[in-house]
């Protein structure tokens, strides 16, 4: 291997992107928009619900129970119904996301000590936001019978009530996010998937760029070897990608306010076992497609099912178990989990080790595969 025509090889490539206008807004541009645009829009929060009451009781309880669900934070606006016709009507018409129906006993049950039922209608369109309002909801309706509990209790000095003492609470605390802001889960998660995407790209792009400028004709009758030519792919892709990987990291850390408690080192080398990960599937997609809009659909037929397939969406353990093993293969799986626990566990040292040699099995197999498809391709 030539140190000297590899040098060359590496200095055109980056001027590749650098000169070119549109490649340098590509590479910079988008990467950190999506960041700041995903932190806020991929979230499973659940804000600003309208919900639909139809109250056939108007007692002292279900007024009680009408007035939490208003001053509740997730609540946008309580609209009351005063029939099923019309609550089934906001439904259909996507209006409210749930409805809440209180029978016209539901107060007195609840004074005579006797089980008192609220039937909640939610919108299955919409199924997993209303599963989490349903969550909610229940969660108040938790807080009120607790209350009404201790008051009766207090008032009737009865026996199953303790005398007045409030009954036994479970108290939950959440450990590395207290307050449970989303953005403090997605930040991490989307700094690996956008240095993914970005370091695809950019590999993927690569070869295909050059057969239809006609360079890579160039190439091949040059005294280059393809290893140097792998090599001179990878190294730029390498330092585009872990630049903007650690672009993002700062942008999550000083602009979107995600605390950082881990190893920042370990941290960079994981990121860099990352990127070469994924630079060795991005040369291997490059040398099979003959242009750049071939390359970009197979960049994106990738992403797809590795998002899928990482855990960032959905957990990993709800999976299937031959797609489970399927997934210990994703560079991504294994790099969300570093990124996470170093953003908000300091994770340490064993752990980061536990998923970064995975990453080197995976860089390993990809730039071998790689070297010898683009070796063929050549011949």
């Amino acid at each position: 291997m030539n140190l000297h025509r590899l040098s060359a090889l590496i200095v055109k490539e980056l001027l590749s992107y650098l000169r070119d206008p549109k490649s340098r807004m590509t590479l910079i541009g988008p990467p950190i928009m999506q960041l700041l645009v995903f932190s806020f829009a991929a979230t499973l929060e659940v804000k600003n619900v309208d919900v639909a009451l139809f109250d056939r009781d108007h007692g002292a309880w279900s007024e009680e129970l009408t007035a939490r669900i208003r001053a509740s934070s997730f609540v946008d606006d309580l609209l009351p119904v005063d029939g099923p016709e019309e609550l089934q009507e906001l439904i259909d018409t996507g209006q409210v996301l749930m409805a809440v129906e209180l029978p016209d006993d539901f107060s007195r049950n609840l004074i005579a000590g006797r089980p008192a039922t609220a039937q909640v209608i939610v919108d299955g369109r919409r199924a997993n936001a209303g599963q989490i309002a349903a969550r909610y909801l229940s969660d108040i309706a938790a807080e009120m019978n607790r209350d009404l509990t201790f008051e009766l209790g207090t008032i009737r000095g009865a026996p199953a009530s303790g005398g007045g003492v409030p009954p036994p609470e479970v108290v939950v605390r959440h450990w590395f996010n207290p307050n449970l802001v989303y953005r403090w889960f997605i930040v991490p998660g989307l700094v690996g998937i956008l240095a993914m995407l970005l370091a695809l790209l950019v590999t993927g792009l690569s070869i295909a760029r050059e057969r239809e400028l006609g360079t890579f004709d160039q190439l091949l009758v040059s005294p280059v070897t393809p290893f140097e030519i792998v090599v001179g792919k990878t190294v730029p892709a390498l330092i585009v990608g872990t630049v903007m990987g650690n672009v993002m990291i700062l942008a999550g850390v000083f602009a979107l306010r995600v605390p950082f408690t881990g190893s920042l080192w370990m941290l960079e080398l994981s990121l860099v076992l990352f990127i070469f990960s994924v630079v060795g599937i991005g040369l291997m997609l490059s040398s099979i497609c003959k242009t750049q809009q071939q390359a970009i659909l197979g960049v994106f037929s990738i992403m797809v099912p590795v998002i899928l397939i990482s855990g960032f969406a959905t957990p990993l353990e709800n999976m299937p178990t031959w797609l489970q093993l399927v997934a210990q293969a994703s560079p991504l799986k294994h790099f969300l989990i570093i990124v996470q626990g170093t953003f908000l566990r300091a994770q340490p040292a064993m752990d980061v080790l536990a998923n970064a040699w995975p990453l080197v099995v995976i860089a390993a197999c990809t730039l071998i595969l790689a070297n010898l498809i683009v070796q063929r391709r050549l011949q």
